[in-house]
């Protein structure tokens, strides 16, 4: 346990970052699931609106430190796989 002042803040202003990350992380899961099931329902509109909304929740992740930069980059190109396939189709 911190016993000094400045490791106490430290302490206090991790656990909130924590927080506030597992609260960015948990919105990008649920944008990823509504694109993979835009796609599941073959519903090309709908998955193409889906996908812009994740492809700006994961850069901002990855800008702001949430996520790696190559992590996000490489959920954003395997959603734009499986939506690049249905409109083709």
């Amino acid at each position: 346990m911190a016993t000094h002042k400045s490791a106490i803040k430290r302490q206090k202003q991790a656990e909130k970052k924590h927080e506030i990350n597992k609260a960015v992380k948990s919105k990008l899961k649920t944008l990823a699931k509504k694109v993979e099931q835009a796609v599941e329902a073959k519903n090309t509109a709908a998955a193409k609106e889906a996908m812009v909304n994740a492809m700006k929740a994961y850069d901002k992740a990855a800008s702001a430190g949430v996520l790696h930069k190559g992590t996000a980059s490489r959920k954003i190109s395997r959603l734009s796989t499986k939506v690049g396939k249905i409109s083709a189709a």
